[in-house]
Protein backbone atom coordinates (compact mmCIF):
# COMPACT_ATOMS: atom_id res chain seq x y z
CA UNK A 1 0.00 0.00 0.00
CA UNK A 2 1.41 3.21 -0.81
CA UNK A 3 1.86 6.23 1.47
CA UNK A 4 -0.35 8.32 1.26
CA UNK A 5 0.52 12.15 0.38
CA UNK A 6 -0.24 15.41 2.05
CA UNK A 7 -1.40 17.50 0.23
CA UNK A 8 1.26 20.33 -0.27
CA UNK A 9 0.55 24.35 1.49
CA UNK A 10 -0.13 26.76 -0.95
CA UNK A 11 2.20 29.60 -0.64
CA UNK A 12 1.92 32.36 0.72
CA UNK A 13 1.77 35.63 -1.21
CA UNK A 14 4.18 38.23 -0.19
CA UNK A 15 3.58 40.92 1.83
CA UNK A 16 3.78 44.58 -0.76
CA UNK A 17 6.91 46.59 0.69
CA UNK A 18 6.57 49.92 0.64
CA UNK A 19 8.51 50.84 -3.05
CA UNK A 20 5.75 48.40 -4.37
CA UNK A 21 2.45 50.44 -2.71
CA UNK A 22 1.15 53.76 -4.38
CA UNK A 23 2.58 57.05 -3.62
CA UNK A 24 -1.19 58.46 -3.74
CA UNK A 25 -4.02 56.49 -3.79
CA UNK A 26 -7.33 58.41 -4.48
CA UNK A 27 -10.72 56.31 -4.09
CA UNK A 28 -14.05 57.96 -4.84
CA UNK A 29 -12.96 61.31 -3.32
CA UNK A 30 -16.37 63.75 -2.88
CA UNK A 31 -16.36 66.71 -1.47
CA UNK A 32 -19.32 69.07 -0.12
CA UNK A 33 -19.20 72.24 1.15
CA UNK A 34 -22.19 73.67 3.25
CA UNK A 35 -23.22 77.00 3.33
CA UNK A 36 -23.84 78.23 6.76
CA UNK A 37 -26.19 80.74 6.44
CA UNK A 38 -28.32 79.62 4.05
CA UNK A 39 -27.91 75.73 4.77
CA UNK A 40 -27.11 75.19 0.64
CA UNK A 41 -24.52 72.28 0.05
CA UNK A 42 -22.02 72.82 -2.93
CA UNK A 43 -20.37 69.73 -3.99
CA UNK A 44 -16.60 70.52 -4.98
CA UNK A 45 -15.33 67.36 -6.26
CA UNK A 46 -17.49 64.29 -6.89
CA UNK A 47 -16.25 60.76 -7.27
CA UNK A 48 -12.57 61.33 -8.07
CA UNK A 49 -9.78 58.66 -8.62
CA UNK A 50 -6.88 58.07 -9.80
CA UNK A 51 -3.57 56.39 -8.60
CA UNK A 52 0.77 58.00 -8.53
CA UNK A 53 2.40 54.77 -8.91
CA UNK A 54 6.12 55.07 -7.22
CA UNK A 55 8.16 55.37 -9.71
CA UNK A 56 11.88 54.76 -8.09
CA UNK A 57 14.40 57.63 -8.62
CA UNK A 58 12.05 59.46 -10.52
CA UNK A 59 8.70 60.25 -9.04
CA UNK A 60 5.73 61.77 -11.71
CA UNK A 61 5.19 65.56 -12.67
CA UNK A 62 1.40 65.73 -12.10
CA UNK A 63 -0.34 68.73 -13.56
CA UNK A 64 -3.90 69.99 -13.22
CA UNK A 65 -5.95 71.52 -15.76
CA UNK A 66 -10.01 72.82 -15.66
CA UNK A 67 -11.98 76.13 -15.17
CA UNK A 68 -12.78 77.67 -12.19
CA UNK A 69 -14.99 75.80 -9.55
CA UNK A 70 -13.47 72.67 -10.58
CA UNK A 71 -12.08 71.49 -7.34
CA UNK A 72 -8.21 71.56 -8.50
CA UNK A 73 -7.04 74.01 -5.23
CA UNK A 74 -9.82 71.65 -3.32
CA UNK A 75 -8.37 68.15 -4.58
CA UNK A 76 -4.42 69.71 -3.54
CA UNK A 77 -5.77 70.73 -0.59
CA UNK A 78 -7.43 67.54 0.23
CA UNK A 79 -3.94 65.53 -0.48
CA UNK A 80 -2.62 67.66 2.11
CA UNK A 81 -4.88 67.26 4.80
CA UNK A 82 -5.61 70.78 5.00
CA UNK A 83 -9.07 72.02 6.85
CA UNK A 84 -11.62 72.93 5.35
CA UNK A 85 -11.16 70.94 2.60
CA UNK A 86 -9.88 67.85 4.51
CA UNK A 87 -11.57 65.23 5.16
CA UNK A 88 -13.22 64.54 2.44
CA UNK A 89 -17.03 64.20 2.48
CA UNK A 90 -16.70 60.46 0.87
CA UNK A 91 -13.86 57.96 -0.08
CA UNK A 92 -10.04 58.02 1.14
CA UNK A 93 -7.11 59.57 0.07
CA UNK A 94 -3.95 56.76 0.87
CA UNK A 95 0.04 58.02 0.62
CA UNK A 96 1.69 54.38 0.66
CA UNK A 97 -1.55 52.34 1.44
CA UNK A 98 -2.29 54.42 4.49
CA UNK A 99 -4.93 56.69 4.65
CA UNK A 100 -3.90 60.91 5.05
CA UNK A 101 -5.24 62.02 8.78
CA UNK A 102 -4.31 65.64 7.94
CA UNK A 103 -0.91 67.89 7.07
CA UNK A 104 2.11 66.15 7.36
CA UNK A 105 6.05 66.33 6.60
CA UNK A 106 6.06 64.23 3.70
CA UNK A 107 3.77 66.34 1.84
CA UNK A 108 5.13 70.15 0.88
CA UNK A 109 3.18 72.54 -0.45
CA UNK A 110 3.97 75.63 -2.00
CA UNK A 111 1.18 78.45 -2.35
CA UNK A 112 0.12 80.84 -5.09
CA UNK A 113 1.15 83.69 -2.74
CA UNK A 114 4.38 84.79 -1.43
CA UNK A 115 4.04 82.54 2.22
CA UNK A 116 7.60 83.52 3.43
CA UNK A 117 7.47 84.41 6.96
CA UNK A 118 8.41 88.52 6.37
CA UNK A 119 10.47 88.92 9.86
CA UNK A 120 12.37 85.99 9.09
CA UNK A 121 15.80 86.36 7.15
CA UNK A 122 16.05 84.20 3.67
CA UNK A 123 17.68 81.81 5.61
CA UNK A 124 15.00 81.49 8.10
CA UNK A 125 12.50 80.96 6.03
CA UNK A 126 14.47 78.08 3.98
CA UNK A 127 15.33 77.06 7.65
CA UNK A 128 11.77 76.54 9.27
CA UNK A 129 10.57 73.07 7.79
CA UNK A 130 14.14 71.77 8.99
CA UNK A 131 13.37 73.43 12.95
CA UNK A 132 10.00 71.92 12.84
CA UNK A 133 11.43 69.01 12.70
CA UNK A 134 14.43 68.66 15.02
CA UNK A 135 17.58 69.38 12.88
CA UNK A 136 20.21 70.89 15.20
CA UNK A 137 20.80 75.10 14.44
CA UNK A 138 24.02 74.37 12.38
CA UNK A 139 22.85 71.81 10.45
CA UNK A 140 19.81 73.14 9.32
CA UNK A 141 21.62 76.40 8.53
CA UNK A 142 23.65 74.58 6.63
CA UNK A 143 21.27 72.60 4.48
CA UNK A 144 19.23 75.88 4.01
CA UNK A 145 21.99 78.12 2.83
CA UNK A 146 22.68 74.83 0.48
CA UNK A 147 19.07 75.33 -0.61
CA UNK A 148 19.57 78.62 -1.32
CA UNK A 149 22.27 78.50 -3.17
CA UNK A 150 20.17 76.16 -5.85
CA UNK A 151 17.78 78.28 -6.03
CA UNK A 152 20.11 80.54 -7.51
CA UNK A 153 19.55 82.86 -4.52
CA UNK A 154 23.16 83.01 -3.28
CA UNK A 155 24.39 86.30 -1.40
CA UNK A 156 20.28 86.78 -0.37
CA UNK A 157 20.32 84.91 3.25
CA UNK A 158 20.52 87.74 5.38
CA UNK A 159 17.52 89.81 3.28
CA UNK A 160 14.03 89.83 4.40
CA UNK A 161 11.46 88.40 1.97
CA UNK A 162 10.27 92.33 0.97
CA UNK A 163 13.65 93.12 -0.42
CA UNK A 164 13.24 90.76 -2.88
CA UNK A 165 10.99 90.40 -5.89
CA UNK A 166 8.22 87.92 -6.86
CA UNK A 167 10.15 85.59 -8.56
CA UNK A 168 12.91 85.75 -5.83
CA UNK A 169 10.46 84.78 -3.43
CA UNK A 170 8.45 81.95 -4.78
CA UNK A 171 12.42 80.48 -4.77
CA UNK A 172 12.30 80.58 -1.49
CA UNK A 173 9.21 79.26 -1.09
CA UNK A 174 10.63 76.61 -3.10
CA UNK A 175 13.47 76.02 -1.53
CA UNK A 176 12.10 76.06 2.03
CA UNK A 177 9.61 73.31 0.64
CA UNK A 178 12.48 70.71 -1.26
CA UNK A 179 15.05 71.29 1.86
CA UNK A 180 12.90 69.20 4.01
CA UNK A 181 12.55 66.84 0.89
CA UNK A 182 9.19 65.84 1.48
CA UNK A 183 8.13 62.67 -0.72
CA UNK A 184 4.80 64.44 -2.31
CA UNK A 185 5.21 68.30 -3.67
CA UNK A 186 1.91 69.85 -3.80
CA UNK A 187 2.09 73.39 -5.92
CA UNK A 188 -1.15 75.71 -6.34
CA UNK A 189 -0.26 78.38 -9.13
CA UNK A 190 2.91 78.95 -7.78
CA UNK A 191 3.87 81.12 -11.17
CA UNK A 192 0.66 82.97 -11.63
CA UNK A 193 1.63 86.21 -10.68
CA UNK A 194 4.60 86.16 -12.52
CA UNK A 195 5.60 87.59 -15.38
CA UNK A 196 6.39 85.10 -19.07
CA UNK A 197 10.10 85.17 -18.81
CA UNK A 198 10.21 84.66 -14.97
CA UNK A 199 7.86 82.21 -15.68
CA UNK A 200 9.95 80.07 -17.92
CA UNK A 201 12.66 80.32 -15.63
CA UNK A 202 10.67 79.12 -12.58
CA UNK A 203 9.53 76.32 -15.11
CA UNK A 204 13.55 75.32 -16.11
CA UNK A 205 14.53 75.23 -12.71
CA UNK A 206 11.69 73.41 -10.84
CA UNK A 207 12.41 70.53 -13.56
CA UNK A 208 16.42 70.61 -12.67
CA UNK A 209 15.70 70.75 -8.80
CA UNK A 210 12.68 68.15 -9.00
CA UNK A 211 15.06 65.84 -10.93
CA UNK A 212 17.42 66.07 -8.33
CA UNK A 213 14.40 65.11 -5.42
CA UNK A 214 13.05 62.78 -7.31
CA UNK A 215 9.80 63.62 -5.74
CA UNK A 216 5.94 63.34 -6.89
CA UNK A 217 4.62 66.87 -7.48
CA UNK A 218 0.99 67.64 -8.52
CA UNK A 219 1.18 71.59 -9.78
CA UNK A 220 -2.33 73.20 -10.48
CA UNK A 221 -2.27 75.23 -13.00
CA UNK A 222 -4.32 77.93 -15.67
CA UNK A 223 -1.95 77.82 -18.10
CA UNK A 224 -2.05 75.41 -20.45
CA UNK A 225 1.58 75.87 -22.07
CA UNK A 226 3.02 75.35 -18.36
CA UNK A 227 0.79 72.27 -17.70
CA UNK A 228 1.91 71.06 -21.00
CA UNK A 229 5.71 71.26 -20.57
CA UNK A 230 5.75 70.31 -16.73
CA UNK A 231 3.29 67.96 -16.72
CA UNK A 232 4.13 64.07 -17.20
CA UNK A 233 0.35 63.49 -16.83
CA UNK A 234 -1.98 66.47 -16.91
CA UNK A 235 -5.06 66.05 -15.18
CA UNK A 236 -8.12 67.97 -17.35
CA UNK A 237 -10.92 68.42 -14.78
CA UNK A 238 -14.62 69.38 -15.48
CA UNK A 239 -17.39 71.35 -12.88
CA UNK A 240 -20.28 71.46 -11.60
CA UNK A 241 -19.13 69.43 -9.62
CA UNK A 242 -15.73 68.84 -10.02
CA UNK A 243 -14.49 66.09 -11.21
CA UNK A 244 -11.57 63.59 -13.24
CA UNK A 245 -12.57 63.79 -16.70
CA UNK A 246 -9.14 62.73 -18.49
CA UNK A 247 -5.38 62.02 -17.88
CA UNK A 248 -3.28 62.80 -20.64
CA UNK A 249 0.16 61.17 -20.87
CA UNK A 250 2.82 63.39 -21.84
CA UNK A 251 6.82 63.11 -23.00
CA UNK A 252 9.39 64.77 -20.59
CA UNK A 253 10.53 68.37 -21.40
CA UNK A 254 14.02 67.54 -23.78
CA UNK A 255 14.78 71.78 -24.07
CA UNK A 256 14.93 74.90 -21.69
CA UNK A 257 10.98 76.17 -21.39
CA UNK A 258 11.29 79.39 -23.74
CA UNK A 259 12.88 76.55 -26.58
CA UNK A 260 10.47 73.96 -26.28
CA UNK A 261 7.46 76.17 -25.83
CA UNK A 262 8.39 77.82 -29.01
CA UNK A 263 8.56 75.05 -31.15
CA UNK A 264 5.27 73.57 -34.07
CA UNK A 265 5.09 70.30 -32.28
CA UNK A 266 4.68 71.73 -28.62
CA UNK A 267 2.18 73.70 -30.03
CA UNK A 268 0.44 71.12 -31.76
CA UNK A 269 0.26 69.42 -28.35
CA UNK A 270 -0.93 72.75 -26.62
CA UNK A 271 -3.64 72.56 -29.06
CA UNK A 272 -4.74 69.67 -28.51
CA UNK A 273 -5.33 69.91 -24.91
CA UNK A 274 -6.74 73.37 -25.49
CA UNK A 275 -9.79 71.34 -27.33
CA UNK A 276 -10.35 69.33 -24.70
CA UNK A 277 -10.35 71.82 -21.99
CA UNK A 278 -12.39 74.66 -23.97
CA UNK A 279 -15.11 72.27 -24.35
CA UNK A 280 -15.79 71.32 -20.66
CA UNK A 281 -18.77 71.77 -19.71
Amino acid sequence: MSEEKKPETPPQAAAPQAADLPVIDCRNVTKIFKDERSGREFTALQDVSFVIEDIPNTGEFITILGPSGCGKSTLLNTIAGLEPHFPPTRGVVLMKDQPIAGPGPERGMVFQTYSSFPCYTILENVAFGLKLKGVPEKEREDIAAEWIKKVKLSGCEKKYPRELSGGMRQRVALARTLAVKPRVILMDEPFGALDRITRWDMQDLLIELWSEVAATVFLVTHDIPEAVFLGDRVFIMGANPGRLLEIVKLPRPTEKAAEMQRTAKFSEIVNEISRKVEHIR
